[in-house]
């Protein structure tokens, strides 16, 4: 499918994101550092970088330049988006466009039938599952490459879509390993939630989310919290995230009577995220409709023993179940057990206990020098 197109010495890129400055999420972080691997890769070439939510961004250089449309009212957004992408695509006739999200693949169709530009896309999970709308899915269909995160990922696009399937590669998720290190339990946050350091903590971090389709688990640990009381009276559970599923859990939490037991941190900016991680003991999301899970490989990079979902992308962050625990997301009694073996440093599975090793398997895996050279091994292909 990968064939050669360019040949020149210099390149011109346009990378089109959802957001990159002004949010935080998988898909921020995501285009953030493919951003950081093309310019690692080809550092002379030019780079026009179009934004959808960001209302403000660096000035340009000599070879970067963002434009955005978060200024624009949110009615009006999307088709203001639209007419700057195929503007700056019909003048500038870059030689690939790269797309983190599906929607925009639309508007890269159109120059690619116009123009000819060849175009990328990622898919990520949610928003490459379940694509009604025809013209996404036709634009699918005619991309050159996508480049989903995780073999759920892209199995679901194989089978929902009609895809070729050497036309869809994984490139798993990356994440900043500097940001993760190793540390003892930060004391500023025991004081903050009354906890003293043998306790142990389970932590979530994710979005509190009532779409059926995000369904990360954080309300089966709350169910499985009063088996794991059986046995481990205090342990306490941190749910880091904020949204519109939070009412339904605050009622959960009262109904099984877990308010001495259960903290609800709200959101968390992304800088202080390692405290929470280095605050736990375990960190689980038993999910069963995530793409790939980037919080999964921030724990580890944090020395923590991990749990996933077995039915989702987690299955990929985990590697199968070598760099930690998968379980069934609906089964509450499978999760009450394996959170209480884990905590009891009894699950059969020495590295789990290993902190330095987990950090550095996560790192070999799925640090940004292999996500850099997967990306640049692909561009390879065309600018050979």
């Amino acid at each position: 499918m990968i064939k050669p197109i360019f040949r020149k010495n210099k390149y011109h890129f346009h990378l089109w994101f959802p957001a990159l400055f002004n949010s935080t999420g998988g898909i921020q972080r995501y285009s953030s550092l493919c951003l950081e691997a093309f310019q690692s890769l080809y550092p002379d070439c030019a780079y026009n970088v179009v934004i959808k939510h960001d209302t403000d961004v660096p000035s340009k250089s000599a070879n970067l330049c963002f434009h955005i449309t978060g200024h624009w009212p949110l009615p009006l957004r999307t088709p203001a988006l639209a007419s700057q992408m195929m503007g700056l695509g019909l003048w500038q006739r870059p030689d690939l466009i790269f797309s983190t999200h599906p929607n925009f693949s639309v508007t890269a169709y159109l120059l690619k039938q116009l123009i000819g530009i060849p175009y990328w896309v990622a898919a990520h999970g949610i928003d490459a599952w379940n694509i009604q709308n025809p013209s996404i899915k036709q634009a699918l269909k005619n991309a050159d490459l996508i480049l989903a995160v995780s073999n759920y990922t892209r199995d679901r696009l194989l089978q929902e879509q009609n895809l070729k399937p050497d036309q869809v590669i994984v490139l798993p998720n990356t994440f900043n390993a500097d940001n993760f290190q190793i540390a003892p339990k930060p004391e500023h946050l025991l004081k903050k939630y009354g906890l003293n350091p043998q306790q142990p903590i389970i932590l979530t971090v994710t979005r509190l989310s009532q779409s059926p389709q995000r369904c990360k688990g954080y309300d089966k640990i709350l169910q499985a919290l009063p088996q794991i009381r059986q046995t481990i009276p205090d342990v306490h559970y941190v749910l880091v995230g904020e949204g519109n599923d939070r009412p339904r859990i605050e009622q959960l939490i009262s109904q099984l009577q877990l308010q001495d037991c259960v903290t609800l941190a709200g959101y968390i900016p992304d800088e202080k995220l390692q405290d929470y991680y280095n605050l736990c003991d375990l960190f689980a999301m038993p999910s069963k409709g995530e793409g790939f899970g980037i919080v999964h490989l921030e724990a580890l990079a944090c020395g923590k023993p991990t749990l996933g979902g077995n039915k989702d992308g987690a299955v990929d962050a985990l590697c199968q179940g070598e760099l930690g625990a998968l379980v069934d997301p609906d089964d509450i009694e499978a999760i009450a057990q394996t959170i209480i073996q884990i905590l009891q440093g009894k699950y059969p599975h020495s590295l789990m206990y290993q902190p330095e090793e987990l950090r550095s398997q996560v790192i070999s895996r799925f640090g940004f020098d292999r996500f850099q050279k997967s990306i640049g091994y692909y561009l390879q292909q065309y600018i050979s």
